[in-house]
Protein backbone atom coordinates (compact mmCIF):
# COMPACT_ATOMS: atom_id res chain seq x y z
CA UNK A 1 0.00 0.00 0.00
CA UNK A 2 2.26 2.70 -1.32
CA UNK A 3 1.16 6.30 -1.37
CA UNK A 4 1.15 8.39 -4.54
CA UNK A 5 0.84 12.16 -4.74
CA UNK A 6 -2.41 13.64 -6.03
CA UNK A 7 -1.85 17.41 -6.36
CA UNK A 8 -0.06 17.82 -2.98
CA UNK A 9 -1.72 14.96 -1.10
CA UNK A 10 -0.26 11.51 -0.52
CA UNK A 11 -3.02 9.01 -1.33
CA UNK A 12 -2.80 5.27 -0.63
CA UNK A 13 -2.94 2.73 -3.44
CA UNK A 14 -4.13 -0.86 -3.67
CA UNK A 15 -7.19 -2.97 -4.35
CA UNK A 16 -10.45 -2.51 -2.47
CA UNK A 17 -9.62 -5.62 -0.45
CA UNK A 18 -6.17 -4.18 0.36
CA UNK A 19 -7.87 -1.27 2.09
CA UNK A 20 -10.11 -3.55 4.14
CA UNK A 21 -7.14 -5.75 5.10
CA UNK A 22 -4.99 -2.70 5.84
CA UNK A 23 -7.56 -1.16 8.16
CA UNK A 24 -7.98 -4.39 10.11
CA UNK A 25 -4.21 -4.76 10.25
CA UNK A 26 -4.08 -1.38 11.97
CA UNK A 27 -6.70 -2.46 14.53
CA UNK A 28 -4.47 -5.38 15.51
CA UNK A 29 -1.01 -3.82 15.32
CA UNK A 30 -1.36 -0.13 16.12
CA UNK A 31 -2.86 1.26 19.31
CA UNK A 32 -4.11 4.47 17.70
CA UNK A 33 -4.48 5.28 14.00
CA UNK A 34 -6.69 7.17 11.57
CA UNK A 35 -7.95 6.75 8.03
CA UNK A 36 -9.07 9.48 5.62
CA UNK A 37 -11.26 9.06 2.54
CA UNK A 38 -10.00 11.61 0.05
CA UNK A 39 -12.20 13.09 -2.65
CA UNK A 40 -11.68 16.26 -4.73
CA UNK A 41 -13.05 18.47 -1.96
CA UNK A 42 -10.59 17.09 0.58
CA UNK A 43 -7.61 17.25 -1.79
CA UNK A 44 -8.34 20.89 -2.61
CA UNK A 45 -8.94 21.78 1.04
CA UNK A 46 -5.50 20.32 1.74
CA UNK A 47 -3.98 22.21 -1.20
CA UNK A 48 -5.25 25.51 0.22
CA UNK A 49 -4.46 24.77 3.89
CA UNK A 50 -0.94 23.62 4.84
CA UNK A 51 -2.06 22.48 8.29
CA UNK A 52 -4.83 20.35 6.86
CA UNK A 53 -2.40 19.07 4.22
CA UNK A 54 -0.22 17.71 7.00
CA UNK A 55 -3.21 16.02 8.63
CA UNK A 56 -4.13 14.25 5.40
CA UNK A 57 -0.54 13.28 4.60
CA UNK A 58 0.02 11.85 8.07
CA UNK A 59 -3.02 9.55 7.86
CA UNK A 60 -2.13 5.88 8.24
CA UNK A 61 -4.27 5.25 5.17
CA UNK A 62 -5.68 7.87 2.78
CA UNK A 63 -8.20 6.03 0.62
CA UNK A 64 -9.07 7.36 -2.87
CA UNK A 65 -12.72 8.14 -2.22
CA UNK A 66 -13.53 10.16 -5.32
CA UNK A 67 -13.45 8.84 -8.89
CA UNK A 68 -11.46 11.89 -10.10
CA UNK A 69 -8.73 11.03 -7.57
CA UNK A 70 -8.48 7.52 -9.05
CA UNK A 71 -8.43 8.91 -12.60
CA UNK A 72 -5.66 11.34 -11.63
CA UNK A 73 -3.49 8.36 -10.63
CA UNK A 74 -4.16 6.64 -13.94
CA UNK A 75 -3.36 9.78 -15.91
CA UNK A 76 -0.14 10.73 -14.16
CA UNK A 77 1.05 7.56 -12.44
CA UNK A 78 0.18 5.13 -15.22
CA UNK A 79 -1.83 2.52 -13.32
CA UNK A 80 -5.50 1.73 -12.72
CA UNK A 81 -6.43 2.60 -9.15
CA UNK A 82 -9.79 1.48 -7.84
CA UNK A 83 -12.02 3.80 -5.90
CA UNK A 84 -12.45 2.90 -2.21
CA UNK A 85 -15.16 5.28 -1.03
CA UNK A 86 -16.17 5.57 2.60
CA UNK A 87 -19.76 4.72 1.65
CA UNK A 88 -18.58 1.37 0.27
CA UNK A 89 -15.81 0.69 2.79
CA UNK A 90 -18.02 1.15 5.87
CA UNK A 91 -20.41 -1.75 5.10
CA UNK A 92 -17.46 -3.92 4.01
CA UNK A 93 -15.76 -3.25 7.34
CA UNK A 94 -18.95 -4.02 9.26
CA UNK A 95 -19.21 -7.32 7.36
CA UNK A 96 -15.60 -8.13 8.27
CA UNK A 97 -16.24 -7.07 11.87
CA UNK A 98 -19.16 -9.51 11.92
CA UNK A 99 -16.84 -12.32 10.81
CA UNK A 100 -14.24 -11.45 13.45
CA UNK A 101 -16.63 -10.42 16.26
CA UNK A 102 -15.02 -6.97 16.38
CA UNK A 103 -16.19 -3.96 18.37
CA UNK A 104 -17.31 -0.74 16.65
CA UNK A 105 -18.04 2.76 17.91
CA UNK A 106 -19.98 5.49 16.06
CA UNK A 107 -19.13 9.13 16.73
CA UNK A 108 -21.01 12.02 15.14
CA UNK A 109 -24.28 12.59 13.25
CA UNK A 110 -27.59 12.71 15.16
CA UNK A 111 -29.16 10.48 17.80
CA UNK A 112 -31.82 9.33 15.31
CA UNK A 113 -29.21 8.24 12.76
CA UNK A 114 -27.12 6.49 15.41
CA UNK A 115 -30.19 4.64 16.64
CA UNK A 116 -30.93 3.39 13.11
CA UNK A 117 -27.31 2.25 12.71
CA UNK A 118 -27.58 0.20 15.89
CA UNK A 119 -30.87 -1.33 14.77
CA UNK A 120 -29.39 -2.36 11.41
CA UNK A 121 -26.27 -3.89 12.95
CA UNK A 122 -28.23 -5.84 15.56
CA UNK A 123 -30.50 -7.19 12.86
CA UNK A 124 -28.00 -7.91 10.05
CA UNK A 125 -24.64 -8.30 11.84
CA UNK A 126 -25.31 -10.11 15.14
CA UNK A 127 -21.63 -10.86 15.84
CA UNK A 128 -20.59 -7.21 15.80
CA UNK A 129 -20.25 -5.69 19.26
CA UNK A 130 -21.55 -2.12 19.32
CA UNK A 131 -19.10 -0.57 21.75
CA UNK A 132 -21.02 2.69 21.85
CA UNK A 133 -22.36 5.75 20.04
CA UNK A 134 -22.14 9.46 20.71
CA UNK A 135 -23.63 12.50 18.99
CA UNK A 136 -21.53 15.49 20.05
CA UNK A 137 -23.10 18.94 20.54
CA UNK A 138 -22.82 21.49 17.71
CA UNK A 139 -20.33 23.67 19.57
CA UNK A 140 -16.71 23.66 20.61
CA UNK A 141 -16.11 21.25 23.47
CA UNK A 142 -14.15 22.23 26.55
CA UNK A 143 -10.94 20.35 27.35
CA UNK A 144 -12.71 18.61 30.23
CA UNK A 145 -15.59 17.51 28.00
CA UNK A 146 -13.21 16.28 25.33
CA UNK A 147 -11.22 14.26 27.86
CA UNK A 148 -14.43 12.70 29.16
CA UNK A 149 -15.36 11.66 25.62
CA UNK A 150 -11.95 10.09 25.04
CA UNK A 151 -12.26 8.12 28.27
CA UNK A 152 -15.84 7.15 27.39
CA UNK A 153 -14.68 5.74 24.04
CA UNK A 154 -11.57 4.00 25.36
CA UNK A 155 -13.34 2.24 28.22
CA UNK A 156 -15.51 0.40 25.67
CA UNK A 157 -12.37 -0.96 23.90
CA UNK A 158 -13.51 -0.53 20.28
CA UNK A 159 -11.54 -1.82 17.30
CA UNK A 160 -13.01 0.72 14.88
CA UNK A 161 -14.32 4.21 15.57
CA UNK A 162 -16.38 5.60 12.70
CA UNK A 163 -16.44 9.42 12.71
CA UNK A 164 -19.07 11.45 10.85
CA UNK A 165 -18.53 15.17 11.37
CA UNK A 166 -18.00 16.29 7.77
CA UNK A 167 -14.79 17.37 6.04
CA UNK A 168 -12.46 18.85 7.26
CA UNK A 169 -13.85 18.76 10.82
CA UNK A 170 -13.74 14.97 11.16
CA UNK A 171 -10.17 14.73 9.85
CA UNK A 172 -9.03 17.42 12.29
CA UNK A 173 -10.83 15.61 15.10
CA UNK A 174 -9.09 12.33 14.29
CA UNK A 175 -5.67 13.96 14.03
CA UNK A 176 -6.12 15.77 17.34
CA UNK A 177 -7.13 12.48 18.99
CA UNK A 178 -4.36 10.41 17.44
CA UNK A 179 -2.54 8.76 20.34
CA UNK A 180 -5.51 9.43 22.64
CA UNK A 181 -8.29 7.28 21.20
CA UNK A 182 -7.11 3.68 21.32
CA UNK A 183 -8.61 2.43 18.07
CA UNK A 184 -8.55 2.90 14.33
CA UNK A 185 -10.54 6.06 13.58
CA UNK A 186 -12.21 6.46 10.18
CA UNK A 187 -13.68 9.71 8.83
CA UNK A 188 -16.62 8.43 6.81
CA UNK A 189 -18.79 11.57 6.41
CA UNK A 190 -22.18 10.79 4.88
CA UNK A 191 -21.64 7.04 4.97
CA UNK A 192 -23.79 6.81 8.12
CA UNK A 193 -26.80 7.91 6.05
CA UNK A 194 -26.23 5.53 3.13
CA UNK A 195 -25.49 2.62 5.48
CA UNK A 196 -28.85 3.04 7.21
CA UNK A 197 -30.71 3.63 3.94
CA UNK A 198 -31.72 7.16 4.97
CA UNK A 199 -29.91 8.38 1.87
CA UNK A 200 -29.77 6.30 -1.31
CA UNK A 201 -26.43 5.37 -2.85
CA UNK A 202 -26.30 6.79 -6.36
CA UNK A 203 -26.35 4.42 -9.36
CA UNK A 204 -22.95 3.02 -10.34
CA UNK A 205 -22.94 4.79 -13.71
CA UNK A 206 -23.32 8.16 -11.95
CA UNK A 207 -20.34 7.34 -9.73
CA UNK A 208 -18.28 6.04 -12.64
CA UNK A 209 -18.78 9.31 -14.53
CA UNK A 210 -17.87 11.38 -11.44
CA UNK A 211 -21.30 13.04 -11.29
CA UNK A 212 -22.07 12.65 -7.59
CA UNK A 213 -21.29 16.32 -7.06
CA UNK A 214 -24.01 17.26 -9.58
CA UNK A 215 -26.61 15.17 -7.74
CA UNK A 216 -25.74 16.78 -4.40
CA UNK A 217 -25.68 20.23 -6.00
CA UNK A 218 -29.26 19.71 -7.23
CA UNK A 219 -30.28 18.66 -3.71
CA UNK A 220 -28.60 21.59 -1.91
CA UNK A 221 -27.78 24.31 -4.48
CA UNK A 222 -27.62 27.25 -2.04
CA UNK A 223 -25.16 25.52 0.30
CA UNK A 224 -22.99 23.70 -2.22
CA UNK A 225 -22.76 25.77 -5.41
CA UNK A 226 -19.86 27.91 -4.21
CA UNK A 227 -17.91 24.93 -2.82
CA UNK A 228 -18.25 22.87 -5.98
CA UNK A 229 -17.56 25.80 -8.28
CA UNK A 230 -14.33 26.71 -6.50
CA UNK A 231 -13.04 23.21 -5.68
CA UNK A 232 -13.90 21.55 -8.98
CA UNK A 233 -12.59 24.49 -11.02
CA UNK A 234 -9.31 24.62 -9.10
CA UNK A 235 -8.86 20.84 -9.33
CA UNK A 236 -9.41 20.89 -13.10
CA UNK A 237 -6.97 23.79 -13.46
CA UNK A 238 -4.28 21.96 -11.50
CA UNK A 239 -4.84 18.81 -13.56
CA UNK A 240 -4.64 20.83 -16.80
CA UNK A 241 -1.44 22.56 -15.62
CA UNK A 242 0.27 19.27 -14.85
CA UNK A 243 -1.00 17.71 -18.08
CA UNK A 244 0.51 20.59 -20.02
CA UNK A 245 3.86 19.99 -18.30
CA UNK A 246 3.58 16.30 -19.14
CA UNK A 247 2.98 17.07 -22.82
CA UNK A 248 5.98 19.42 -22.83
CA UNK A 249 8.15 16.80 -21.13
CA UNK A 250 8.59 18.91 -17.98
CA UNK A 251 6.57 16.73 -15.61
CA UNK A 252 8.50 14.68 -13.07
CA UNK A 253 7.07 11.40 -11.82
CA UNK A 254 6.47 11.20 -8.10
CA UNK A 255 8.53 8.76 -6.07
CA UNK A 256 6.09 6.44 -4.25
CA UNK A 257 5.92 7.00 -0.50
CA UNK A 258 5.45 4.00 1.83
CA UNK A 259 2.37 4.41 4.01
CA UNK A 260 2.42 4.18 7.79
CA UNK A 261 0.67 0.84 7.35
CA UNK A 262 3.66 -0.45 5.38
CA UNK A 263 6.09 0.78 8.02
CA UNK A 264 4.11 -0.88 10.82
CA UNK A 265 3.83 -4.09 8.82
CA UNK A 266 7.59 -4.21 8.32
CA UNK A 267 8.22 -3.89 12.06
CA UNK A 268 5.87 -6.79 12.78
CA UNK A 269 7.59 -9.20 10.36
Amino acid sequence: MEKRKVINSWISTGTFQDFIDGIFFLTKHKKSSYVCFANVHMVIEAYKDAEFQEILNQADIASPDGRPVSLYMRLFEGFEQCRAAGMDVLPALIERANQESSAVYFYGSTEDVLEKICEKIKQDYPNVRIAGTYSPPFRKLSEEEDQEIVEMINVTKPDLVFVALGCPKQEKWMASHYGKVNACMLGVGQAFLTFTGLEKRLPKWVRDYSLEWAYRLIQEPKRLWKRYFTTNTLFLWLVFSRLLKKIMGLDKKNIPQPSTFTEVKNTVK
